[in-house]
């Protein structure tokens, strides 16, 4: 297993085990959340000798951060007050960190700025190029180059070939990006997505369940959900013959996930569930 990929998983691990009893929805491991403020100070220590240093999260200890990391001042850096941002660092720092020592002091010394390809073989033009010339778009290259080595190694001969086939087909769309007027955010949440949905799909990362939720009061009409600890939070859910993946999204209350034509809406043990285009929402309930 790659040191990159056992990183993610051993933060993943102290993150469940300081959620334990939590529901998804207010699970700790977010992104922009107090915890993931204190695991990144962990990782790039902000403050001196003796523990003084600025606050973790704020305006001040975000700039120290980018300082730490040598991204301070880059044009790809995204805004400090947006999650955005945090989605940037978490990638630099899992994606690939080194220390050095020169006044007693840990800094994370500057990334390897390739991604798992030979940038010199790309165009110019291409989408290969966006990311060889970008640092944090180059270390969500190598993590998912990463994961789906592990997964490959999962999949074996029965599945290998379909797992594949997915992948060419996920390139092929990564490279569509360079329609979007914003080809690095693009690119950012195509790689994201895609590691969040090998890690789930192939049991990568911690999970909970599989969660009975039975609909309408029927205890024929069931939704099976598994919740999965990916960078966002997903979960795979199954009902009658079709499963689906979905990823989470912020809402004012509960836990809404989203799939391709699926919703699973999850607040105080009830689940609002909407299956495929233009269905009929089901109110759903966890069943034992």
């Amino acid at each position: 297993m790659s040191r990159n990929l056992l990183f993610s998983l051993v933060v993943v691990a102290v993150c469940v085990q300081a959620s334990e009893g939590q529901k998804p929805n207010s699970a700790p491991w977010l992104l922009c959340s107090d915890f993931w403020y204190r695991t990144i100070e962990e990782q790039v220590p902000t403050s001196d000798l003796h523990n003084h240093g600025p606050d973790a999260g704020s305006e001040e200890w975000k700039a120290v951060i980018e300082f730490k990391l040598g991204v301070r001042g880059e044009p790809d850096v995204p805004s400090r007050d947006s999650e955005s941002w945090c989605w940037y660092i978490d990638q630099l720092v899992r994606g690939g960190r080194s220390r050095s020592s020169g006044d007693g002091n840990a800094a994370v010394a500057a990334m390897a700025p390739w991604p798992s390809y030979d940038c010199e073989k790309v165009r110019p033009d291409s989408i290969e190029a966006v990311i060889c010339k970008d640092r944090g778009l180059s270390a969500l290259d190598r993590q998912l180059s990463d994961v789906y080595a592990i997964a490959s190694k999962k999949a074996a001969n029965k599945h290998l070939p379909q797992l594949k086939a997915q992948q060419r087909g996920w390139i092929k769309g990564r490279n569509e990006c360079w329609k979007s007027d914003d080809k690095g955010g693009c690119v950012r949440d195509g790689y994201i997505h895609r590691i969040a949905e090998l890690q789930a799909r192939y049991r990568l990362v911690p999970s909970n369940g599989p969660l009975r939720y039975v609909c309408g009061g029927n205890s024929g009409n069931e939704v099976i959900a598994t919740f999965f600890q990916t960078v966002p939070p997903t979960l795979i859910a199954e009902y009658a013959d079709s499963v689906s993946l979905m990823y989470l999204h912020s809402s004012g209350s509960g836990a809404r996930y989203q799939g391709r034509n699926e919703i699973f809406w999850e607040h105080q043990g009830e689940a609002l569930i909407t299956w495929g285009y233009g269905a009929s929402e089901m109110r759903c309930k966890k069943g034992l």
